[in-house]
């Protein structure tokens, strides 16, 4: 240990004036203790620095074979090691120069070193993975209450606990995708509803309205509830409205509004999950007439799900999922170019507008991977590498 009058000959040694530094010195020194590998440095932004001193969790996900990521209550971060060519020293005891004593006195204040670093993970705010939890959630879908799977143990079911465990993704954008996929809490367990079931339990609540007379813009909870309890579970009814309606009170009395758009996509769906292609001219006439009366179908109702094909004679469309495409960017890219190899902005964007990370543009995706060029008048994409 460094004694005071040590410094001082040390600071005589060095010609510097006393006067002109900090009266207060902090001698370093290694513990006995002292090994590398022992800490690893994270670099926080003031978002997670505030996550920390609040109390919140940071939590690093992904299995073996997956890239670490870091999660918040809210967001997910790509974890990165950064190598430095400093040696960075880790010493809780050691002072900034806004702490030290603000008297004139000198002070000799004994740091020791705990431990040291060469790197550190430096954090990147990503897209939460989330492609995952459907496939999950698939492996074991919900038919109805009267299902012979519902009988059996042997399939897999995921409390939120779990999917946490599995999903690299904070648990609010889980929350959100849980919600985007229609999934539902049935006895502690998410599930995901089977396609023809759902469709079952809309057809319930589109013929009640109906026969009712009612507007679609104003559903009443509870008379929908007791008209068709005694065909599908109650909780199972309201799940549907949730999923295709926004809920409201009037006058102390809960009411649905169905979303035309929501409607019409899953009407579509069902026409195309089972058509390779279909007539584009003809799919349109079936599609309305499967919708409710009083509801109106558009093509654009099918951004994201569906594709039409133009230059085809006669024209078709085709299911095309954006939920079945790759997360990642250039393997996305490189599938939509494997189904077509020019294509216009307006066909394009809506299977690619999910890759935009954080002040990032479509027109910046497009840019990297794509290459522009004009056919018949109209601007149209092709891929920058042969396909």
């Amino acid at each position: 240990m460094r004694t005071l009058q040590e410094i001082q000959a040390t600071l005589q040694v060095a010609k510097l004036d006393p006067a002109e530094i900090q009266p207060s010195v902090q001698c370093i020194s290694f513990s006995d203790s002292v090994r590398s590998g022992d800490y690893c440095l994270m670099e926080l932004d003031e978002t997670l620095c505030k996550c920390i001193e609040s109390g919140q969790s940071l939590i690093i996900r992904g299995d073996k074979d997956e890239h670490a990521v870091l999660c918040s209550e809210d967001k997910t971060y790509n974890l990165k090691i950064a190598d430095t060519s400093n040696l960075m020293l880790i010493i809780p005891d050691c002072k900034t120069p806004d702490q030290l004593p603000s008297d004139p006195s000198t002070h000799l204040i004994h740091c020791q070193i705990y431990g040291f670093a060469k790197s550190y993970w430096e954090l990147k705010i990503s897209r939460p993975k989330l492609k995952k939890l459907k496939k999950l959630l698939m492996e074991n879908q919900y038919e109805g209450p009267s299902s012979e799977k519902e009988r059996s143990s042997d399939y897999p079911k995921y409390k939120m606990e779990n999917l946490m465990e599995s999903i690299q993704a904070s648990e609010q954008e889980i929350m959100q995708q849980l919600q985007l996929i229609h999934a539902c809490r049935i006895e502690g367990y998410w599930r995901i509803l089977e396609f023809d079931y759902e469709m079952k339990l809309l057809n319930h609540v589109t013929q009640l309205v109906d026969s009712e007379s009612w507007s679609f813009s104003k559903i009443p909870l509870n008379i929908c509830l007791q008209e068709l309890e005694l065909l599908e579970p109650r909780e199972m009814i309201e799940h549907c409205l949730n999923c295709y309606g926004k809920r409201y009170t009037n006058e102390g009395e809960v009411f649905y509004a169905l979303n035309e758009d929501d409607v019409c996509k899953s009407s579509a769906l069902m026409l195309l999950q089972n058509a390779v292609k279909f007539n584009l001219s003809e799919f349109e006439e079936v599609w309305q007439q499967s919708v409710p009366e009083g509801m109106s179908t558009r093509l654009d109702q099918l951004k994201g799900v569906a594709l039409v094909d133009r230059n085809t004679r006669p024209q078709v469309i085709f299911q095309l999922k954006v939920e079945d495409l790759s997360e990642n960017t250039p393997e996305r890219f490189n599938s939509l170019f494997n189904i077509r190899e020019k294509w216009t902005q307006e066909d394009i964007v809506p299977y690619i507008q999910g890759l935009c990370g954080e002040k990032q543009t479509i027109g910046t995706l497009l840019t990297k991977y794509a290459r522009s060029s004009m056919q018949n008048g109209v601007k149209v994409f092709s891929s920058r590498r042969p396909v």
